[in-house]
């Protein structure tokens, strides 16, 4: 999803066509490929098991632009209790979801641009009708990102965020 027109980028000068309103993280910070042999351990597009003792789901922060009647996302991996977790896989594909309670979690994505770190960030998971991705509510902190899904970013700082993830150092 893009926003137009294209920017021209400020660290390398370069036209860049669109501006990307969103980003997301294939896995938890705390997965590993090798765990991919692991019987106990699985990895979809929407939900991990580590171990068979770690629990994740994937959702969307969303962060209102104001200026553009728009959201920008973050696609993100949130820590979920076991009985959460069982709760969330027992009506994945159930129509009504949307109306069960928000499932307490850990936010367990680093989202580098952003400091404090964003591991461990208390959240609430709401789950939306099936097919959708469940929205990720971080508690009302003075974390930048908590800051930012609460009160709005400008097009200039999605401009921001996306420079700066295109030109991060290779990990």
């Amino acid at each position: 999803m893009t926003a137009e027109p294209g920017f021209a980028c400020s660290c390398c000068g370069r036209w860049h066509d669109g501006l990307p309103m969103g980003f997301s993280t294939e896995a938890p910070d705390y997965w590993r490929p090798e765990l991919a042999d692991d019987p106990e351990s699985g990895l979809s597009s929407d939900q991990c098991v580590i171990q068979g003792q770690a629990f994740f789901v994937r959702g969307l922060v969303e962060i209102p632009v104001l200026d553009l009647d728009d959201v920008f996302t973050w696609g993100v991996w949130v820590s979920l209790s076991g009985e959460s977790f069982a709760r969330a896989s027992e009506l994945w594909e159930t129509p009504g979801r949307e109306n069960e309670p928000p499932y307490f979690g850990w936010l367990s994505t680093e989202l580098p641009i952003y400091s404090p770190s964003t591991i461990n960030l208390k959240t609430n998971l709401h789950t939306r009708p099936v097919g959708e991705r469940p929205v990720v509510e971080l508690e009302p902190t003075s974390h930048p990102l908590a800051v930012e899904q609460r009160d709005g970013i400008t097009r200039a700082r999605v401009q921001e965020i996306v420079e700066r993830l295109l030109h991060l150092p290779p990990m």
